[in-house]
Formats: C-alpha cells, sequence, structure tokens
C-alpha cells in the first residue's frame, strides 16, 4: 500500500497545526460559527443534529492494522467507543468534542491518515473496488491509479471552489463493485489487444435525481488519464450551475448541455492543458504501482479447510456467504460483515476493530479494505488460517453469515444524527434484519440487496438498491417510499418507485410480505430478486405491496 513521502508528512502536520489554531480561535470567540464553518469542511469537520463529527479519510478503502488500531483508539479516547463505517469507505465519528479533534487529527497523521476533503465542494475522497489487488476477475488493481487522482486533486488549485462536490470512482474488472456508474466520474481499467486504457463515465450520481453515468471515453490511453478527468473538472468547473446547489452536480450540467456537447468541450480543453502534463505523472504513476506489489503468497495444503467445512455447518454457511475468489491459488477474500442482526450497520466498536486489526497482522498480510456496502474485507487470506478466523471473528460477534443477503443492508445514519435528515433509517434497518432472522429465511431468499435513506440525498444509496426504502417527512410523521429494481453493478440501473409510502409501523410488514412474495414468483431458487423482477416487470410486486388496490384493480 502506498505510503507517506516527505511532503505527505510536512503537508499534512501542516494541516493540523493550521487546524489546531483554528479551534482555538473558534473556541475563544475569535472566529464565528459562520467564519469556522468553511475552515472545518476542509477538514473533514461537521456539525450534525446532536454535535460536531469527524469524516476521515481512508483512500480506495485500503487499510494496514496499525492504522485500523490507531481508529480503535480514536473510537475509545474521543468518541464513545465505536466508529462508523460508510459508503464512500470512510469512517465516521459522531461525538467528539471540538477542542480534541486537532488532537485526533495529529493522531491520525502519526499512521499516514488525515481527514482532509472529507467535505465542501472539493473532489472528495476517491473510491475504488474493495477487492482490488486480490480479485479473480481483475484486469489491473485500480488502487495506483486511485492514489495518482488522490494527489492530483488534494488541495489543487483550481478546484477547491467547486460547484458542489464531487466524487471520483475507480474499479479494475468487469464486475463493477466500486458503483462507477453512480459517480460524477467513473473509471474502468480495460485492456483490448493487449493494450491497457481506461472507459470513462460522467454524470452519474443519486439524491434529488438520480442518473447513471454516460460514457465520455470508450479507450482512453492509460498516458491521457489525468489530464482527461482534470478537463472534464474544469468544464465543470466552467458551466456548473452556483445559482442553485440543486442543479449543481455534474450530472445536471450533462443532462442540461447533453453528453455529446460536454464530450466536444472536455475533448477542447484536453487539447489544450495535454501539451502541459509532460510524463510525469506517468513518472509518479509507475512510482505508485511499485508500493502495491502484490504479497508473497504462501503454500499450503487447504485439506483442513474442507474437512472443517464438512464437519461444521456454521463455518460452512459462514464461508458460503462470506468468501469471494481469490486470483491467488488456495487463496479466498473474506468479507467481515458489519451488520450483525439488530446492530446498526456499518458501526464497529474499538475493541471489534482490534480484533480485526490483529487478524490481518496475522493472516491478512497486514491488509484490510472498508466496501462501499459499510463491511470489513480481509482481501488476502489462505485458506488454511480461515477456520480460525473464523473462530475469532465469532467470539468478537463479526461472524454473521450474510454478506449480500437481505440484511447485509446499507443504512445512512439518518434522523439519528443527521442534520439533515427526515425520517430514521437505522431502526428500519434493524428491524428487517431482526426480523429476517427470526423467520431463518435469509439463505432461501439468497441475493438481495436492501438500501435505506433516510432522505432524499440519498446517502444509503436507496436509488440502486433491488429494495430502496426512502424514509420522508409527512406533516412531520415518517413515510417511507419504496424503490424497486434498482442495480449498482455494471448493469446499473435506477429504482422505480412502487407507490405510495408506508408509516414506520407499516414498512417493515411491506418488506416482509414482498420478499416472501417475491419467493413465490421466482421461477427457481436459483432466480434472484433483481433477476425475477427484470423477468416479470413491477406489476405483480406491486401487486404484492399494495393487495387492496389490486384487487380493486381487478
Amino acid at each position: 500500500m502506498y505510503k507517506y513521502n516527505d511532503f505527505d508528512e510536512k503537508f499534512v502536520r501542516e494541516r493540523v497545526a493550521q487546524f489546531r489554531g483554528q479551534v482555538e480561535r473558534r473556541i475563544d470567540g475569535s472566529l464565528t460559527e459562520d467564519e469556522f464553518k468553511p475552515l472545518r469542511l476542509m477538514n473533514g469537520l461537521y456539525l450534525q443534529l446532536h454535535a460536531y463529527m469527524l469524516r476521515v479519510a481512508v483512500p480506495y478503502g485500503t487499510l494496514n492494522s496499525k492504522q485500523m488500531d490507531m481508529l480503535a483508539h480514536l473510537a475509545e479516547t474521543y468518541d464513545k467507543g465505536y466508529g462508523h463505517f460508510t459508503t464512500r469507505q470512510n469512517i465516521q465519528y459522531n461525538w467528539p468534542a471540538l477542542k480534541d479533534v486537532p488532537d485526533m487529527l495529529s493522531d491520525l497523521a502519526d499512521v499516514e491518515m488525515h481527514a482532509i476533503q472529507t467535505s465542501g465542494n472539493t473532489i472528495r475522497n476517491v473510491t475504488a473496488d474493495h477487492f482490488a489487488g486480490a480479485a479473480a476477475d481483475e484486469v489491473a488493481d485500480p488502487r495506483p491509479v486511485a492514489e495518482l487522482l488522490r494527489q492530483w486533486s488534494t488541495d489543487h488549485p483550481e478546484f477547491q471552489f467547486l460547484p458542489r462536490k464531487f466524487k471520483l470512482a475507480v474499479t479494475g474488472a468487469a464486475a463493477d463493485r466500486a458503483v462507477i456508474k453512480a459517480h460524477d466520474i467513473g473509471i474502468r481499467i480495460l485492456e483490448r489487444n493487449g493494450v491497457r486504457g481506461y472507459e470513462v463515465l460522467v454524470g452519474g450520481g443519486l439524491g434529488r435525481t438520480p442518473m447513471i453515468g454516460k460514457v465520455l471515453h470508450d479507450f482512453l490511453p492509460e498516458a491521457d488519464l489525468l489530464p482527461f478527468v482534470e478537463a472534464t473538472v474544469s468544464v465543470w468547473n466552467r458551466l456548473g450551475r452556483r445559482d442553485n446547489k440543486y442543479k449543481a452536480r455534474i450530472k445536471i450540467t450533462v443532462h442540461e448541455h447533453g453528453i455529446d456537447e460536454i464530450r466536444r468541450l472536455v475533448d477542447e480543453r484536453f487539447a489544450e492543458i495535454r501539451p502541459t502534463f509532460n510524463g510525469v505523472d506517468q513518472e509518479i504513476l509507475r512510482t505508485i504501482e511499485a508500493q502495491f506489489a502484490a504479497p508473497e503468497f504462501k503454500t499450503a495444503s487447504t485439506d483442513g479447510f474442507e474437512t472443517a467445512r464438512l464437519a461444521n455447518p456454521a463455518f460452512r454457511s459462514w464461508t458460503d456467504t462470506n468468501l469471494t475468489a481469490h486470483r491467488a491459488d488456495g487463496y479466498a477474500i473474506v468479507s467481515i460483515s458489519i451488520k450483525k442482526h439488530g446492530d446498526t450497520p456499518g458501526d464497529a466498536t474499538a475493541d471489534q476493530m482490534r480484533v480485526m486489526a490483529d487478524l490481518a497482522r496475522k493472516y491478512g498480510h497486514d491488509e484490510l479494505r472498508i466496501s462501499h456496502e459499510q463491511n470489513v474485507i480481509l482481501p488476502h487470506v489462505h485458506k488454511s488460517d480461515l477456520l480460525d478466523i473464523y473462530q475469532i471473528l465469532r467470539v468478537a460477534g463479526l461472524a454473521t453469515a450474510n454478506i449480500g443477503l437481505v440484511s447485509d443492508i446499507i443504512a445512512c445514519p439518518g434522523m439519528d444524527y443527521c442534520a439533515l435528515a427526515t425520517a430514521r433509517s437505522i431502526p428500519i434497518a434493524q428491524q428487517i434484519a431482526t426480523r429476517f432472522d427470526e423467520l431463518k429465511l435469509e439463505h432461501d431468499i439468497g441475493e438481495l440487496k436492501i438500501k435505506i435513506s433516510g432522505c432524499i440525498n440519498a446517502c444509503g444509496h436507496h436509488h440502486v438498491g433491488h429494495i430502496g426504502i426512502l424514509g420522508l417527512d409527512r406533516a412531520g410523521v415518517e413515510n417511507y417510499q419504496i424503490t424497486l429494481g434498482g442495480d449498482h453493478t455494471e448493469t446499473a440501473a435506477i429504482g422505480e418507485r412502487a407507490g405510495p409510502g408506508f408509516s414506520a409501523d407499516d414498512i417493515v410488514p411491506a418488506i416482509e410480505r414482498l420478499v416472501l412474495g417475491y419467493m413465490d414468483l421466482r421461477s427457481s431458487a436459483d432466480e434472484t430478486f433483481i433477476e425475477a423482477y427484470r423477468r416479470l416487470g413491477a406489476a405483480p410486486f406491486k401487486g404484492i405491496l399494495y393487495p387492496k388496490e389490486a384487487a380493486d384493480a381487478a
């Protein structure tokens, strides 16, 4: 993984010292809250519903054990003993005291971490496939490209006051595990006839106007990536709507001008700035790539793993759901579920963080990943170690066998924490997970992505859930709308609103009715919810959700 050089170290330390002075002036009253707001946002500090919230960057979701230990230290020293992993592969602390935030940032700097550009109208944390460098279907590890983009975008003088926030994601596989089609810019590494290049998408995004990104370039040469991305952001920075923040994102710019015009403008700007890139960016990329060399994979027998699977049904269930194929023989990718039934999705205690750090040190080549689905990944684990890992996870409450199943729910903090939220998300996610655990049907149901947002900003990605839930305020009462047929993968789609919303008391029974109805509709146990929805269309699913209306129509 990437290691800070002298410039990185000096830059981050100077930012910490600068912010410490700004916090001191806010506390003594020299700065008003309005004056302090843009300064704190530049350093990842929000003012939420009840307290300040610090969002820490986990660039492209990659951590080592020392960094995870530090996250645990922050949780128990400055917060309430836990942290919340987010859909941008970051971690949030919901209860820090303002006076402690500079110390938190200083502690982070000790392990090459920071909170820069995790908020504000800048280029946010660059995300990537959480199986990067390990997945069997990968063309190339996308993290060196993500790191190049991170270095380029950090404090870029032209892009510190953009029309709105800007999000990039990178994947190196045909299977999209980074939701690139729902990003302002999505990048996929391709290989054609032995030559590597990039597919570049633009104008994706969720929120109040969800859109799927459009192809801006279908095969961009490797050496052109950085100037092409800079040209794209530059065009939007000039055209983007600053008169209306709801129309400021690049997706609206693409929609208003059309992809052909945007492509023309980007190509024109690219032609202007390409000569200013003299190859230094490619030299930097090669240096970065060397830091992402694969670990030295071990060779050992996997007989014990197969024997344990046959002998232990609980272990076998966990291996069936929480393991993914690895590119190295004898290895597996382990997804650690942070979605124990009834718990808050994405929350991990300091003790749990330390357990995961220890596992990475002992069994995982000292690598961890955070997924956009709010889980933690051990990307490189030999199968001979899996039983030991499972037993340790089980004791720590981290061995839930539900990755990709109905209780593996993405949920934003909602009205329990967020000042923007219009409804609660966390209790609904907890109730759904608990209910299907009671029914003991999760594994029979199979793959099903439920995503919940507590407001129209869609931080819970509800638009791209197979079943999406959006919490709204209707005359002071929480109301939950359901969308159907969303998809966050390479076949991305925006879900269709099913009909009228449900009350907080009725939403869980409605989801139960919908899922049980799907099981009756599917052609076989192997047909997933999204496959059945695409085969049958929305009508039968709406009929299940609204039986009275369906009966009246008949």
